[in-house]
């Protein structure tokens, strides 16, 4: 069996870097794709889907040196459910609920402009080590 997905979209906020107990190093972006189109009532509607993305190894401390919020990126790599609910991470800030899918990321490509991104280095294909327990994750 073999599942996964292709984003485009900009980030919401600057990527996250941490590393593992082990010295893995570990990014967290926050991207967010957008869908335009109109509504039964002919009114345009924007709808606008997050995906916290988990990338490793050297590609994550590229993404962590040449992102910043809003570049555009484009993410291939498989969706991690919850484990509580089987589907999407929900959450709620301020009474407001929402929802946010999880990604583990094999690649991460670099959409933004020079202009955006000085000297950017080209996408590096990584996967999550296999010996790795989710639990070790610092967060």
């Amino acid at each position: 069996m073999y599942q996964t997905i292709i984003l485009i979209g900009n980030l919401g906020k600057d990527p996250e870097m941490r590393f593992t107990p082990g010295g893995q190093p570990v990014t967290t972006l926050s991207v967010a794709t957008n869908r335009r189109y109109n509504g039964q009532n002919g009114q345009p509607v924007k709808e606008t889907t997050w995906f916290r993305v988990t990338v490793w190894g050297k590609q994550a401390e590229s993404c962590n040196e040449f992102l910043h919020k809003g570049s555009k990126v484009l993410v291939e790599g498989r969706l991690t459910p919850d484990p509580e609910t089987g589907g999407p991470h929900i959450w709620e800030n301020n009474g407001k609920v929402g929802a946010s899918f999880e990604v583990t990321a094999s690649t991460v490509r670099f959409l933004s402009g020079r202009e955006d991104q000085e000297e950017a280095e080209p996408a590096v294909n990584t996967q999550v080590p296999p010996n790795l327990d989710p639990s070790e994750i610092p967060f």
